[in-house]
């Protein structure tokens, strides 16, 4: 319903929707005050600097097992429960950063209920829309669902990967109001707009809404998404393929079933160190690696220095 969905453009998502002074954390902090946001642990690494610049205390909730390196479905599920009615809850709308983890629509409309049920609104972080699967439809699954249950709730999405277009800077912050307060939702955002960067920059989003109205340029771009997120399936399994047929002590399977650009590998920090020090494998301490980087002349190096360092030689 176009008439309860407000949006402006924005520099990049939620990078400059909820840093300080940015457009949703000026807009939660003016018209929700008091609210606390809730985000996942771990998340992208700047979030929470975004969220404390905008003078908003967050919480976390807790989101990755480090035991079956999965969703701790039942923690996150608990620590939601605890929030106060009111409070934002942060969710990736697909290919979760870092993790790579996403909850299956099962899970997602658990998350959903829970949220209905304490009076939680849902702030998505859309960043990678096309990049997780391949498929526009199925990647904003979350966002649709939680829409059709009736939430008044935030999206910000970002085109910097899913159009490459990282040095443009070209996002988009939606609110999904009652239609009888759209027109106050935009009246108070064209404030904090106006006092915050007044007109985003034209290139990019000039060249998406080019990309987007033209029904070959966009058949074009959906089948580049495809290729692109086929490109990091294919080297996810290149790498688990070599990690099995070495033998590697543990179970890789994740390796696999976490999707999008980065993976949380099990790795421990010792075992990161050993990777950076002695291979020249650079990934962060956490474990956290970009499967971009992967292609099919270095999985088997890769293989083996992990190998290498899980078996301690």
């Amino acid at each position: 319903n176009q008439n309860n969905i407000i949006f402006f453009q924005a520099e990049d998502g939620i990078r400059d929707l909820v840093r300080s002074r940015g457009l949703g954390g000026e807009f939660i902090n003016k018209w929700l005050p008091g609210a606390g946001i809730l985000i996942s642990n771990p998340t992208w690494g700047n979030h929470k600097s975004i969220f404390t610049n905008s003078c908003l205390k967050y919480q976390e909730y807790r989101y990755f097992n480090d035991k079956t390196l999965g969703l701790d479905y039942d923690g996150l599920i608990a620590d939601i429960k605890k929030a106060p009615q009111g409070s934002v809850v942060l969710l990736h709308a697909c290919a979760h950063n870092p993790t790579g983890v996403d909850p299956t629509i099962e899970q997602w409309k658990g998350i959903a209920e829970v949220m209905l049920e304490n009076k939680l609104i849902p702030f998505f972080d859309c960043a990678y829309q096309g990049f997780a699967t391949g498929s526009l439809e199925s990647d904003r699954q979350a966002v649709e669902l939680f829409a059709s249950l009736g939430f008044e709730m935030f999206v910000a999405q970002s085109f910097a990967k899913n159009f490459g277009m990282y040095g443009e800077r070209i996002g988009c912050f939606h609110v999904v109001c009652k239609a009888e307060n759209a027109a106050a939702v935009r009246s108070q955002l064209k404030l904090v707009v106006r006092a915050m960067y007044s007109n985003p920059p034209a290139f990019g989003a000039r060249v998406v809404t080019a990309v987007l109205n033209d029904p070959a340029l966009f058949q074009e771009w959906t089948d580049n998404l495809k290729t692109m997120s086929g490109r990091i399936k294919h080297v996810r399994q290149l790498l688990f393929d070599e990690l099995v047929k070495l033998g590697t002590p543990g179970n890789w399977s994740h390796i696999v079933n976490q999707i999008g650009m980065f993976s949380y590998t099990g790795l421990s920090e010792e075992q990161c160190n050993q990777l950076i020090s002695k291979y020249h494998v650079y990934l962060l301490k956490s474990g956290r690696i970009s499967m971009a980087g992967i292609n099919s002349k270095n999985a088997v190096y890769l293989a083996n220095a992990i190998h290498s360092v899980v078996n301690n030689q």
